[in-house]
This record gives C-alpha cells, sequence and structure tokens, in this order.
C-alpha cells in the first residue's frame, strides 16, 4: 500500500508540473492589457515601452494599451499601481533609480515596497549623461561648476529624483549653486536645453540625435562606469563628486497577480525584447543591447539596488 500510494503521489506531482506551463500558455487576459509607462510621451521609456507594447500584440494577438503615467521618476505610476486592485491586467514599467531612491529617502510616507510587486522582467539599462548646448560656455563638469560661480545660480534641468541628489551634492562638494528645473521627461529636457531656459540637463537617450547633429554635447557621463558612446568624458565620480546612477529599465505587476498570468507576460515580455526591431529601438535608446533579467533576476536587482541606493543617496 505503501508503494502504491508513493506511486499515486508520484504521478499526481508529474501531472501538475507538466500541467504549469500549459496553464501558462493558455493564459490570455480577458481585456485589453495596460502598459504604464511612469514617464512622458516621447522620452526613451517611453519609446521602449510602446514598441515593446508592439512586438508583444504581434506575437501574442493580445489587446495592449500603453498609458503614460508621470510624476517622480516613476514612483507616481507605481503609487497608482499598488493603490488599485490585482486585475492581472495592469502593468507598471519605471526605472529603478529613482524609485529605488525615494523608498530610501522617504519609504515611511510611499505607500509600497519592494514586496508590494510581482516582477516580471528588465529591457534594458540606460547610460545618462548631463549634456549642454553646442554654445555653453564650458566642455565639462568642472567647466559648468566654474561658470556656475562666476556667473551665479544657473538653471540646470533634471527629470528624476536621483538626478536632483547628484546635482545637490555637486553643490554641497563645490560650493557652486544650481536652480533645478524639473521635466516630465528626456524629451521635455532636451526642449529646455535648445530653448534657452537651462543650461544643461540630463538624458537617457533623448540627446542622441543631438549630437549626431551636433546641436549638444556630452558634459559628465553620470554611471559608475564612462559613457560607452563617450569614453572621453570624465564621469561625476572622476570629477570629484561622489555620486552615479545605474537605471535598469523593468517591469512589474501588483503584488498578489495570478501565477499564470506571470508567467504568460514575463514571456511574451522575453520573446519581445529578442526581436530585431525591438533590439533596433533599444539600440536608438540607450546606445546598448536589449537585457532581460528575467522574474527573478529583476527582483534580485531591485533588493540589491535598494541597498545600494541606502549607501549611496541616504543623506
Amino acid at each position: 500500500m505503501k508503494l502504491k500510494s508513493k506511486l499515486v503521489a508520484l504521478a499526481a506531482s508529474a501531472v501538475i508540473a507538466m500541467s504549469a506551463p500549459a496553464m501558462a500558455q493558455d493564459w490570455k487576459p480577458d481585456g485589453p492589457l495596460t502598459i504604464q509607462i511612469g514617464f512622458g510621451a516621447g522620452g526613451s521609456t517611453d519609446t521602449m515601452g510602446r514598441v515593446l507594447a508592439n512586438v508583444m500584440k504581434e506575437n501574442t494577438g493580445w489587446n495592449i494599451v500603453v498609458e503614460n503615467k508621470p510624476g517622480g521618476g516613476g514612483v507616481a505610476m507605481f503609487t497608482g499601481l499598488s493603490q488599485r486592485p490585482v486585475d492581472d491586467k495592469t502593468i507598471g514599467m519605471g526605472v529603478s533609480i529613482p524609485v529605488l531612491v525615494q523608498l530610501v529617502q522617504r519609504g515611511d510616507q510611499l505607500p509600497f515596497d519592494i514586496d508590494s510587486f510581482d516582477y516580471l522582467g528588465t529591457v534594458a539599462k540606460a547610460e545618462l549623461a548631463l549634456v549642454a548646448s553646442k554654445d555653453a560656455p564650458f566642455d565639462d563638469l568642472e567647466g559648468l561648476i566654474a561658470y556656475a560661480k562666476e556667473q551665479g545660480t544657473l538653471p540646470v534641468a533634471t527629470m528624476a529624483p536621483p538626478q536632483v541628489l547628484m546635482m545637490k551634492q555637486t553643490m554641497s562638494t563645490t560650493g557652486a549653486e544650481f536652480n533645478l528645473v524639473t521635466a516630465d521627461g528626456g524629451a521635455e529636457v532636451m526642449k529646455l536645453i535648445l530653448g534657452g531656459q537651462v543650461l544643461a540637463g540630463f538624458g537617457s537617450g533623448e540627446h542622441y540625435p543631438y549630437l549626431e547633429s551636433g546641436d549638444m554635447k556630452v558634459i559628465a557621463g553620470a554611471n559608475q562606469a564612462r559613457l560607452s558612446y563617450a569614453p572621453e568624458v570624465k564621469t561625476f565620480v572622476e570629477s570629484g563628486i561622489n555620486a552615479y546612477v545605474d537605471p535598469v529599465f523593468f517591469l512589474a505587476m501588483k503584488q498578489g497577480t495570478n501565477p499564470a498570468a506571470l508567467e504568460a507576460i514575463s514571456a511574451a515580455i522575453d520573446a519581445a525584447t529578442k526581436a530585431p526591431e525591438f533590439a533596433e529601438i533599444v539600440q536608438n535608446a540607450v546606445k546598448g543591447d536589449p537585457i532581460n533579467m528575467g522574474a527573478e533576476g529583476t527582483r534580485q536587482m531591485m533588493v540589491d539596488g535598494l541597498a545600494n541606493a541606502k549607501i549611496l543617496f541616504a543623506k
């Protein structure tokens, strides 16, 4: 009897194991999937999100809607996502660093934490630059700082909290003063620079066409390593400012989402990141290849990133 019971149990386990992938493969949304992007239209996050949605739609036949929910570097969107009922159909797309910094600085005031979400995957890692108009009277961060000290408070555009922190660290370290102007995304930063409303601003890909046309120049790299497309330009750290960011574009849903939905959507995202048309848009947006860390890898990236942000940005 014991042997028979054991065989029955093993058979049942095998059926469950075999049926789980099938359940995920058979799952499909009972209405439109919505990808909420935590930044304004026209920026690199928005561009990649929309192409990702189009490729997923082509691959799966699902109806996918994209919505822009800018504010706080994605924090406004993730706040809304954390407070809505689980519906198996709403996905948030944001950037890791702004969310992690806000969790460090005012986590007790936010309605969510890392455990508030089920993670789906990543699509890319950004290189962040401080850029200025070609006619700006400086060519590097040291020159910008010297010019600010000479002229007084100067306007610099930011689009997420980590950039504000980097500029505040710059002011604290050097004594230069900057008026930090908040924009709803990289596209708006570019407009402010070209329109002369600010002297410099941060870009995570939106500035590439203007570098190619010669209308802008890179002042500093904001990542830990130098920019791949401007290796001659020093980083903030190399310029004496102890601050850097390594932003990762990721997707998540509210914690408690149906596991079959999570598996099916994660698989659809992974397939889309491998499509040539998506690789092309990522190359245009961040000058790199798509990177998908998977569900578990994305969660671990956020856990490790939070620990790093506590060291870098807790003030």
